[in-house]
């Protein structure tokens, strides 16, 4: 990146904020929604890719502290609990983590040890108009429940092995999580998620040597943060919106997502 244009930079810069605002305002989507743009800015994706895994694990961690204090001080005030007294409810389902992280970490290793089982853009274009249909039945107010544990297993292990592969596996997952958790825990428990299968990706990133760009993280992560900040406000208003908006707004981004994708896969 020593080498682009002020124009480039500040593109990048403001693509950053559009990163940050999203990943906070949803809890998924910072990648697969920005990376189309920076690769328009400059087509190098092992340049992006560190950058937006190390803000992940920033402001994933961040927010998910900040919220439980949050939630501690409410319970501390209340009076219903005291410190050491009763456990403080998380604002992260570790037990549904647990669960899905056992079904995905075997598909998440061979993505990350790049073995290929499909060619990318078949395996690509299934998942993208998988998450389309899934974000057209939360539009219309008819999320899709596949009353199945099998499919939501397959679902897991596939955006497991993309994720591992790529940054990109998060509307498969947010397919299926978003059936099982209250709105409230949604985001935190991704974020944790994200957490977790993104150190396994810098790990990797570190095994094989790739530049992870630290230079460059002085400022853009300052351009993340005012993204992620915008994206925190905006996640309030839709949690104290009525249940059927918030899947509206959640639809119409994984609508947006997977349009981006089929686009970016036929091209």
């Amino acid at each position: 990146m020593s080498d682009l244009t002020m124009v480039q930079y500040g593109l990048i810069g403001l693509i950053f904020v559009w990163s940050g605002f999203v990943r906070s305002g949803l809890g998924f989507g910072g990648a697969v929604l920005s990376l189309p743009f920076l690769l328009l800015v400059l087509d190098q994706p092992l340049v992006f890719l560190p950058l937006i895994s190390v803000h992940l694990l920033v402001f994933s961690s961040l927010t998910i502290w900040i919220n439980n204090r949050k939630t501690q001080s409410a319970t501390d005030e209340s009076g219903r609990q005291t410190p050491g007294r009763g456990a403080r409810e998380s604002t992260v389902d570790w037990q549904y983590l647990r669960r899905i992280l056992a079904i995905m970490i075997v598909p998440k290793l061979i993505g990350v040890l790049g073995l290929i089982t499909l060619p990318s853009k078949v395996l690509s274009a299934i998942i993208f108009v998988i998450v389309a249909l899934y974000s057209v039945s939360y539009i219309i107010n008819r999320p899709f429940r596949s009353g199945s544990k099998t499919v939501d297993t397959l679902f897991l292990m596939l955006g497991g092995y993309i994720s591992g592969t790529s940054l990109i596996g998060a509307p498969l997952i947010i397919a299926v999580v978003a059936q099982h958790l209250p709105k409230e825990k949604l985001r935190d428990t991704l974020f944790a998620l994200w957490f977790i299968l993104v150190t396994i990706k810098m790990a990797a990133f570190v095994w094989a040597g790739v530049d992870l760009q630290l230079i460059h993280h002085l400022w853009l992560l300052p351009c993340a943060a005012v993204g992620h900040v915008i994206g925190l406000a905006v996640h309030d208003r839709m949690l104290r919106a009525e249940t059927p908006v918030f899947f509206r707004v959640l639809g119409t981004v994984l609508l947006t997502v997977s349009t981006i994708g089929i686009f970016s896969v036929a091209g």
